[in-house]
């Protein structure tokens, strides 16, 4: 399907800047689009590629300004990576949506499906489910008996959720997802062997949270382990048992929440960041990649960083670290020192 200029302004609310009636009928990345493709710039790292560019239609913010001709044809709007990502979303909204439930589908009798549920082949559906309207069951998925799943979710082939585990209205789960497996709980014994601690909690995703492929969220030792509204997990997360993560935070891939830990609404954390267990994280918290957290963080703090070393060293060098900005001033202090006597 093509789509003109200013066609596509008018839904975002932008300004046409060049050929009204230039069309597009595909999106790319601004340095390999051909014509007929629409691109953004949002980076200003990638600015030199707009002045060569084979898309017909680009779109950029308000605030830029070129400083050689361009020419593809632009839409300025107020946040070109937001405005490209509306026009993703229109476009994969677009794509029919699947129905109906496969005869290679095993869905028990005491289960409640909803309308205009698709259920692919080999997916499982035990006792007691309670399944909303348009939810897409791909391939191989299974829920547990008793789960409850919210309208519009969609849950992609291999996704596995476990007894009890309650998912809100538009939840999504890539593949390989598991949601309420065991929590990591194990108690030593007298002989140095580990005892179980039965898993007896549930897990609760609220509305709008996205989870990637082959993450894993754990069920609750007791009460629930829960993912508040808006949340979006990277591929290759792992949170475990009883944690809380308020609404809108983003994790990306390769990090992990130890047990217990209570994160805040709006928190952003690179990739590979590990926080370990019964922390408090505040609100609006950024964590850079690969840090170690390991005390509490009021909301609004920025983290970074991690090392291991043996752990009398690292506590000894934990102490010194945040005395070193005053150490290199009295250094500086003393070299300017021994170098005027050494002048007198």
């Amino acid at each position: 399907m093509n789509f003109k200029a200013k066609v596509i302004a008018e839904f975002l609310k932008g300004q046409v800047e060049g050929d009204p009636e230039a069309e597009v009928n595909n999106v790319a990345k601004i340095e390999s689009a051909g014509p007929g493709t629409l691109a953004f710039l949002a980076n200003p790292k990638y600015e030199k590629y707009i002045y060569e560019t084979g898309a017909s239609i680009v779109l950029v913010n308000k605030s830029f300004k070129a400083e050689k001709t361009v020419q593809a044809t632009l839409i300025r709007v107020d946040n070109a990576y937001e405005a490209f990502a509306s026009l993703l979303e229109l476009y994969n909204q677009s794509k029919p949506q699947r129905t109906g439930i496969h005869k290679l589908a095993s869905i028990d009798e005491s289960a409640t499906v909803g309308r205009d549920v698709y259920a692919g082949q080999y997916s499982v559906v035990e006792s007691n489910v309670k399944i909303g309207d348009n939810v897409q069951i791909y391939p191989q998925v299974y829920i547990g008996e008793g789960v409850e799943i919210g309208d519009g979710c969609i849950l992609y082939p291999g996704v596995k959720i476990y007894e009890g585990c309650k998912l809100g209205k538009n939840v999504v789960l890539h593949g390989g997802v598991i949601i309420g497996a065991d929590g990591f709980g194990f108690a030593p014994g007298s002989d140095n062997r580990y005892r179980k601690i039965p898993q007896v909690g549930i897990v609760i995703l609220e509305d709008d949270v996205e989870i990637g492929a082959n993450s894993c969220v754990d069920r609750a030792t007791m009460g629930a382990t829960i993912i508040h509204k808006g949340v979006k997990l990277d591929n290759l997360v792992q949170i475990a048992h009883n944690v809380e993560i308020g609404e809108n935070t983003v994790m990306a891939a390769q990090t992990g929440i130890a047990g217990s830990t209570r994160i805040g609404s709006n928190c952003m954390f690179a990739a590979q960041v590990g926080i370990v267990g019964h922390l408090n994280i505040g609100n609006n918290v950024k964590i850079g990649g690969q840090s170690g957290v390991m005390k509490d963080a009021k909301d609004g703090e920025i983290l970074q960083g991690s090392s291991a070393m043996h752990y009398k060293d690292f506590w000894r060098a934990q102490l010194l670290f945040g005395k070193l900005p005053e150490m290199r001033q009295e250094l500086t202090r003393l070299n300017k020192e021994i170098k005027e006597l050494k002048a007198k």
